[in-house]
């Protein structure tokens, strides 16, 4: 979309008193102006432009995006003198210097409607320094056409040079309205008779000069649709990578290996159970290994008394097995006989993966297993006695 800044100039001279072009030249001229005002402004919210009169060289109104601003300056101007075609051009090319957006291309619109006094040659001069500047002047002709068309048609095709299309001409013949003259012309349908109306890349379905404050509304909300789209899907893809991260890295780094890790430092934390031993100090069980963790849980047990809900559980298992047939199946007294027997023991943690029976602590919690048999013998003996 084409930023511009334009400078509008009215010939306000004496001759725009004629009714050749109802009701007035300077009516017919301000209807007209009006029309390119509104047009160059509802094309881009950022464009800007700027009024002045030709024949006193009066800048009205510097650059604005204000319509009313521009309106009411505009219905103010009055005949008074003779044009003064160059020195108008040049302050309107002094104004487009002073524009506050260094990046809006430089037009002027110059209606003239009065005969040109200036010497060809300097009108010639000022074009090609307008080319040099890269400013583009469009020229509205009419009421003095035979005097005039020479002359600027000179100008425009020193501006435009060979292949140059950024300056126009239109010459307007009396009796004719001049904003609907111009409605058609490239000032407003744009260069090379393209909609300036800034559509762009939204096909609004109809045509916008017929409309332009339609369009410029179908435009705004289609270039707002566009834009909230595009950040919900900005933020739907930010939330879409903050939610995938977590199992990446659970997929990528969590193994049975670490579940495994995870298990034994939970095991490892536990506290020293109640029923340990009145005075005993607390056991380090994170600093023991897999064979002495067996051995203290087995001596542990020998001492629990909640021992016999767990017992019931491999009831049936411990009731099939042949060392049951060699101690009978007396009650709980049987049981404990069963579980402290050293042999029995022996047997059940050779069928334990990973454990082995001949290890240190092994062998020491069978031999305490041992000795607290020989004593429980002792005592059931003296009871006996």
């Amino acid at each position: 979309m084409v930023l511009e800044s334009t400078v509008i100039c009215i010939d306000n001279s004496e001759y725009m008193r004629n009714g050749d072009y109802l009701p007035t030249r300077i009516q017919a001229q301000q209807d007209a102006a009006n029309l390119v005002c509104r047009t160059k402004l509802r094309s881009n919210p950022e464009n800007n432009v700027a009024l002045l009169s030709l024949a006193d060289v009066q800048v009205h109104v510097t650059l604005t995006n204000d319509s009313g601003k521009l309106l009411s300056k505009l219905l103010l101007v009055q005949p008074k003198g003779n044009i003064r075609f160059l020195n108008g051009i040049r302050v309107a090319h002094l104004a487009l210097k002073h524009r506050q957006s260094k990046n809006h291309r430089m037009r002027i619109i110059a209606f003239v409607g009065s005969p040109i006094e200036d010497d060809e040659k300097e009108i010639n001069k000022v074009a090609k320094k307008l080319k040099k500047e890269k400013v583009n002047v469009e020229i509205v002709n009419f009421g003095e056409e035979e005097l005039n068309t020479p002359k600027l048609t000179s100008f425009i095709e020193i501006l435009n040079g060979k292949d140059g299309t950024g300056s126009n001409i239109v010459n307007i013949p009396p009796g004719s309205m001049l904003s609907n003259a111009l409605m058609n012309s490239p000032i407003i349908a744009g260069e090379g008779g393209a909609p300036s109306s800034g559509g762009g890349e939204f096909d609004l379905g109809f045509d916008p000069a017929s409309d332009p404050e339609l369009a410029l509304a179908l435009r705004v909300s289609l270039e707002e649709q566009r834009h909230r789209q595009e950040e919900e899907a900005r933020a739907g893809s930010e939330i879409q990578e903050t939610q995938s991260a977590p199992a990446t890295a659970m997929a990528t780094g969590t193994g049975e290996d670490d579940m495994l890790r995870a298990a034994l430092a939970m095991s490892m934390n536990q506290e020293v159970p109640a029923t340990a031993p009145p005075g005993s100090r607390p056991v380090d069980i994170s600093s023991m290994s897999e064979e002495e963790q067996i051995a203290y849980a087995m001596r542990m047990s020998m001492q629990e008394e909640s021992s016999q809900s767990a017992m019931d559980t491999d009831e049936k298992t411990i009731s099939e097995s042949p060392m049951v047939a060699e101690y009978g199946d007396d009650g709980d007294s049987n049981e404990e006989d069963v579980i402290a027997d050293p042999a029995f023991l022996q047997s059940v943690l050779q069928n334990l993966p990973g454990v082995d029976t001949s290890s240190e602590a092994i062998q020491q919690a069978m031999d305490q297993l041992a000795q607290n048999r020989q004593d429980s013998d002792k005592d059931k003996k003296k009871d006996n006695e």
